[in-house]
């Protein structure tokens, strides 16, 4: 009997690429570092991440940890969620907390009420404490200009600070993880995805989210041209009024510090459609922190922050 096979064409979407390539970054840490631990927000990278981390090593289990540097000023919709993904993934949940920090005396409230800068000496004392040579991030080059400065394989000193300045080269996919003790590397396995191919992929694969990420009603009012929720960690000031609006957020992090943009997308397609159309950056619309300085994000990554 005849069999022609017919010439195969197979070629990668734009999407399974960027899939392919954080599957290879996540493996690689795994296999040349001593112990390598994700950092798990809840916000929507960090569930991309978990989501690429589980499909790496599937049918085992996520070979290392995850950690939350837990402010105390989070949503609560953001925290359920990260208990419920670390438990049907069956990971180790490793949470450093500000609040414990503090009380302990390692680190001071700061006069505006934000803890996010706070959140880099918890951060370094946890990864020494736990002896971690490799952090993985959900950041993207594509939402602020320090993070499109950092190398997939990012160098940190013993002092967990990075030198935007003297970095090392990563020709085609080949990443150097050599440290010598007391270094570490953070690892971006998501640097080369955009807001967009986020949601695209969280369409295709039907990953989990907060529920906060769709439009929902709540109570908010303006400071600084964005919409800030009121809630127990964010009052208004004087002469900022209340107002139940139709919003969504775009980013996760802290309550006193991150801002909902109007919305009425309530699924995942109708986001991509949002997404697609805007000409405004998640951080330029939703970030208070990144708005202090020109510079805000790429000092605090200097001193360690994520």
């Amino acid at each position: 009997m005849d069999q022609t096979i017919a010439p195969h064409s197979y070629q990668l979407s734009q999407l399974r690429t960027l899939e392919s390539e954080a599957v290879h970054i996540i493996r690689e840490v795994a296999a040349e570092m001593e112990r390598p631990c994700l950092l798990f927000s809840g916000g929507k990278d960090s569930a991309v991440m978990l989501h690429v981390a589980a499909k790496a090593f599937a049918p085992a289990p996520i070979p290392f940890p995850v950690m939350h540097v837990d402010t105390g000023h989070n949503f609560g919709e953001v925290l359920a969620f990260r208990d419920s993904e670390v438990a049907r993934c069956g990971v180790q949940l490793i949470v450093a907390s500000v609040p414990d920090a503090i009380e302990r005396g390692l680190v001071r409230e700061e006069p505006n009420g934000s803890r996010n800068r706070i959140q880099t000496p918890v951060l370094l004392e946890a990864c020494e404490k736990h002896r971690f040579t490799a952090l993985f991030g959900g950041a993207r080059r594509d939402e602020e200009r320090a993070r499109a400065k950092e190398r997939i394989f990012s160098f940190r000193d013993e002092f967990g600070q990075w030198d935007p300045k003297n970095q090392r080269p990563e020709l085609w996919n080949l990443y150097n993880g050599r440290i010598h003790t007391g270094e570490s590397i953070r690892v971006f396995p998501l640097s080369n995805w955009t807001e967009l191919d986020i949601w695209h992929y969280i369409a295709a694969e039907h990953v989990a989210l907060p529920s906060i990420y769709y439009a929902h009603q709540r109570e908010v009012f303006s400071r600084d041209g964005m919409l800030m929720a009121n809630n127990e960690f964010c009052r208004p000031r004087e002469g900022e009024e209340c107002f139940v609006e139709t919003v969504r957020y775009r980013t996760v992090g802290d309550a006193t510090l991150t801002a909902a943009v109007r919305s009425d997308a309530r699924d995942v397609e109708a986001i991509i459609a949002e997404v697609a159309a805007t000409r405004q950056t998640e951080r330029g619309a939703t970030r208070g922190d990144d708005r202090a300085t020109e510079a805000a994000m790429e000092d605090r990554k200097k001193e360690g922050y994520f």
